[in-house]
Order: structure tokens, then C-alpha cells, then sequence
């Protein structure tokens, strides 16, 4: 019995599901931290010049091997809820800028990392969101300060902007023992789009295994694997010049019947005449392709071995089953539209190239359109030894790639190698000397923080990092804006005038996106997991009647 004056303690009501699993307060924000920070520490060594690279198999035992923080991300399955966060905007990083994946990660690791002892000492997590929410504006407002505009006034200066920015995305890869080669071949396939849309997806990339990385080519318009033939396309020609092109997703091959399929006939000469009308069908079908002038004929679907012959007996091309991605690249570059029926085919629905050639590449044949006038594209044709090895030249590329569109359409840079996080870092420490209270400490981690990119590049290059950064924090503290971490040299140097260079944009959306992940991070104290639904029981079907003996009593009506 409760005593005098003392109040009754009201029972606690929960209303979940039995089996919830809930966990709340200050421990639960920790524990979401701490696992955040455990995921950081897997991308943490491939950062920069001399990071490592990691081996991932995956379920069904296939290889990857790459550096790229968005790649390694979507690969680690993280099931951490929260952690799950820094999954997320590492993709937003790639697909918005295309680089800066790790960074983007090891800064919102540090950045609660700098905060868990305030937590523990028992901040209100709100008091450290706003501060970050304001230290990170102040970032990126100084960023676009201190920021270099490009004029495109001089192609040839332009482009050298651009190959520079490509050769800082490349530092980093696999890739850099040849990225001379590479940086020029990605900066012409960029400048060989429409400089207006700039639409990345009309560059495709082909991979052929086999041959040196440099036996990669650059192909001034569409290439597509050669398709699945039949008899008779060995007689048709390989080249033209200034073909006329159809692109179809029509069947052009004699099906037999489906299964269901029942024709009566009363008489033998009936089932004749079924099978003289489907060849009539075709031959129709062959005759109108024909007369369009057409002497590239694509199809998404396949192409059969009749019209393979009647098409080599009339000197045209055909390849049929072409992949969707590939027909659409085409239809996009040589123009016209794809065609669902042979019948009213006009002028307009044709496109036309310079030229096209069946051409032999490595161990493989490919289909290429060159000179296409309806919209500007390309393919990049890569070469390599391991399949795996391919493919991470790919992801290198594609970053590559966003750069210098990302260079294209905002032409503003900044210099790499960590010095624009140390000259962000101590424009926030003096700062937050201008302010009183516990935003002062917060403004101050948030800085502290930033500084974990130039820390990292060391690491992972095995230098003395307290002593680089001593040297990087005089040299800011005495106006030189542009120093970085120098990899060549162990040392420290001006990146600017080494041409380490990178877009505005990689590190705007860097700062801002790791702040706002980690300012949700820490808004979260409360994790509600769901119990798993139990799955049915397996056993002998249930009897007449198990269903209402199951629901007994629940239900009005219902039977005892």
C-alpha cells in the first residue's frame, strides 16, 4: 500500500506486437554510433592515391574487387538500421557527383565520432544537431568563397581543366598506372556528347576480356556486340556507307504452333494452304523491309534463319535479338524509331550513319555505327586480363566520367589532396571562437572532423600523419589557401599548382550530405524492431473444419 502523500505508480501499457524488440535512450544512441563506426572502418583504407583495395564475394560466390565507396557499400549487405544510413548517401554521392564516395562516409564517421563524448557526458543530441546544421552551411558557403571559376573562353585551356579533373578522379583507381591513356579518353567521349544535355548514358561501355589496358578504344558512335546468327549471314556484306537504317521489335522466323493452338480442317488440301498463308505472312513481312530501302535491318527480337537468307540474297544486313539498351542507343544516335509493325514504314521512321562495319575486336565481333548525326555518342571498348579487373576499370571510368560533366556544367574547382578540408577546418575554428556556449564545441568538432580526409590520406599511404597536419595547420594559420597532402613526395605542397583539382560539387554535396546523415543518426533514440512473421507450418493439409477449430472463440458466430 502506497504511504501518505506518496503518489501511485501508474502500470506501464506497451502496446506492441509480443516478441518486439525495443531498446531506447542514451545507450541505444551509442550503440547506433558505434556501428556506423565499425562500417566506416571497412572503406577507411581505400581512400586516396595509396588505398587499398577489397575482395568481396558475394552469396553466390562471384568476385569483386574495387575501391569505390559506393561499390563497396552496396555490397556489404549492412543490416544495422542505422548504419544502413551511410549505405544511402554514399549511392546519392555517386549518383549525383560520381565521386567522393569514401570521403562522403569517412566524414560522417568522423563527425560522430567527434560528438560521442558529448553523448556520453550527457549533451542533448538537438544542442549537437543545430550546431552541425550550422557549421555545415558555413562549410559549404566558404567553399563556393574560396572557389576558382574556370571561363571557357580557350577550348584548349578548357580542356586541359578537364583533363586534370579526370586525372584527380583516376589518382585513386586501379587504373592510375595509365591514366594519361585513360584521362583522354574519357574527356573526348565527353566532349563528343550533346554539350547541352550531356546525358552520360549515351557513352555505353563494352567490356572484351583479353589484350593489354591499353588496347581500350574510344568509338566515335555506337558498338554492340555482334548477336546470335543463322544460317546465311555469312553471305551478307559487313560494311556500308551511308546506310539506311530500320530498328524493329517485330519477329521475322516461323514459330511453331503453341500448344493450345487447334486448327480443323476438313480436307488435306486445307492444312496446305494453313502453311502456304503463314509463309505468305512472312514473306510479306520480308518483301515490305525491303522496300523501304533499308540495308541495316535491327530487331529486338530474333531474326530467323529464312529472313537471314532472303535478307543476304538482297545484300542486307540484319542482326536480330539486339539487348534493349543497345537498340535504344542506336535508334537515339543514327535516329528514326523503333517500329512495331513493317507495314507504313516512311522515311522519317528510318535513321541513317556515316558508316557501319561488322569489325573483329580481341576475341569478339562487333556491330559499329559511326558517324551518327541525330545525336552525338560513343562507346568505350575496354580491355583487360581478369574479367574482375574489367569491371573495376569500368566503375573508375564512370567516376571519371561524372567529373568532368559535373567540370562541364559547373565550372567551378577547388584543389584536392585534403587542402580544401584544411582550409574549411580552421575557417570553423576561428569561428567558433567568435561564439560562447556549447555551440562553440560543436562548431569546433565539426572542424575537427574535417580534417580526418588529410589524416586518412596519410595513413593509407604510410606517412607520419600528426606531423603532416602540424605542417598543413601552420602553413593554412599563414594564408596558404591551397596546401595539401603531397603522396609523391611525403610531404606538403601547393595542389593548385600541382593541378590536384576536383569540381566545387564533390565537395558541397560531401559536407552536406554527411551532416544531415549524421544529424539523423543522432536524432534516432529509439530502435523498434518487429518480431519476424512465423511462417506457416508445414505437414499434412489441415482437416474440414481445422480452420474454425483454429479461431475458436475470437469471432461471434464461430463454432466451439
Amino acid at each position: 500500500m502506497a504511504g501518505r502523500g506518496l503518489p501511485m505508480m501508474q502500470p506501464q501499457i506497451i502496446l506492441l506486437k509480443e516478441g518486439t524488440d525495443s531498446s531506447q535512450g542514451r545507450n541505444q544512441l551509442l550503440s547506433n554510433i558505434n556501428a556506423c563506426l565499425a562500417v566506416v572502418d571497412t572503406v577507411r583504407s581505400t581512400l586516396g592515391p595509396r588505398g587499398m583495395d577489397k575482395l568481396i564475394v558475394d552469396e553466390k560466390g562471384e568476385v569483386t574487387i574495387s575501391n569505390d565507396g559506393a561499390t563497396i557499400m552496396k555490397l556489404l549487405d549492412v543490416v544495422h538500421p542505422a548504419a544502413k544510413t551511410l549505405v544511402d548517401i554514399a549511392r546519392s554521392q555517386d549518383a549525383e557527383v560520381g565521386d567522393g564516395t569514401t570521403s562522403v562516409v569517412l566524414l560522417a564517421g568522423e563527425l560522430l565520432k567527434e560528438v560521442k563524448g558529448y553523448i556520453e557526458d550527457g549533451v542533448n543530441p538537438q544542442v549537437i544537431i543545430k550546431g552541425y546544421r550550422k557549421a555545415a552551411q558555413l562549410a559549404i558557403n566558404k567553399i563556393k568563397e574560396i572557389a576558382v571559376k574556370i571561363e571557357r573562353t580557350d577550348d584548349v585551356q578548357f580542356r586541359d581543366l578537364l583533363l586534370k579533373c579526370a586525372g584527380t578522379a583516376m589518382s585513386s583507381k586501379l587504373i592510375r598506372s595509365h591514366k594519361e591513356f585513360f584521362t583522354n579518353m574519357v574527356v573526348d567521349a565527353v566532349l563528343k556528347l550533346d554539350q547541352e544535355e550531356l546525358n552520360e548514358k549515351l557513352i555505353g561501355i563494352k567490356r572484351i576480356p583479353g589484350g593489354g589496358m591499353e588496347d581500350s578504344l574510344l568509338v566515335n558512335g555506337v558498338a554492340f556486340k555482334k548477336t546470335f546468327s543463322y544460317a546465311g549471314f555469312e553471305q551478307q556484306p559487313k560494311s556500308f556507307k551511308n546506310p539506311k537504317i530500320l530498328s524493329l521489335n517485330v519477329e521475322l522466323e516461323l514459330k511453331a504452333e503453341k500448344d493450345n493452338a487447334e486448327v480443323r480442317i476438313e480436307d488435306v488440301s486445307e492444312y496446305q494452304s494453313i502453311v502456304d498463308a503463314e509463309w505468305t505472312i512472312i514473306y510479306s513481312k520480308l518483301e515490305a523491309i525491303v522496300n523501304t530501302g533499308a540495308k541495316v535491318v535491327l530487331s529486338r527480337l530474333p531474326i530467323g534463319d529464312l529472313a537471314t537468307q532472303y535478307f543476304a540474297d538482297r545484300d542486307i544486313f540484319c542482326a536480330g535479338r539486339v539487348p534493349a539498351e543497345d537498340l535504344n542507343r542506336v535508334v537515339k544516335a543514327v535516329g528514326g524509331s523503333i517500329q512495331t509493325t513493317v507495314s507504313n514504314v516512311e522515311e522519317k521512321h528510318l535513321g541513317t550513319c556515316d558508316y557501319f562495319e561488322e569489325k573483329q575486336i580481341g576475341g569478339e565481333r562487333f556491330n559499329i555505327f559511326e558517324g551518327c548525326p541525330a545525336t552525338k555518342s560513343c562507346t568505350l571498348i575496354l580491355r583487360g586480363g581478369a574479367e574482375q579487373f574489367i569491371a573495376e576499370v569500368e566503375r573508375s571510368l564512370h567516376d571519371a566520367i561524372m567529373i568532368v560533366k559535373r567540370c562541364i556544367k559547373n565550372n567551378l574547382i577547388v584543389a584536392g589532396g585534403g587542402a580544401t578540408e584544411m582550409e574549411i577546418s580552421k575557417y570553423l575554428r576561428e569561428h567558433s571562437r567568435t561564439i560562447e556556449g556549447k555551440q562553440q564545441m560543436i562548431i569546433g568538432a565539426f572542424a575537427r572532423a574535417l580534417e580526418i580526409i588529410p589524416r586518412q590520406l596519410c595513413d593509407n599511404a604510410g606517412f607520419d600523419a600528426t606531423d603532416i597536419l602540424n605542417n598543413l595547420r601552420m602553413k593554412h594559420a599563414q594564408g596558404a589557401l591551397w596546401y595539401g597532402v603531397d603522396i609523391n613526395t611525403e610531404s606538403i605542397v601547393d595542389n593548385y599548382e600541382k593541378f590536384v583539382w576536383e569540381p566545387v560539387l564533390v565537395k558541397t554535396n560531401a559536407i552536406a550530405a554527411a551532416s544531415e546523415a549524421a544529424c539523423l543518426i543522432l536524432s534516432v533514440d529509439e530502435t523498434v524492431r518487429n518480431p519476424a512473421s512465423e511462417k506457416p507450418q508445414s505437414g499434412p493439409p489441415m482437416p474440414r473444419g481445422g480452420a474454425q477449430r483454429s479461431f475458436r472463440g475470437r469471432g461471434r458466430g464461430i463454432p466451439r
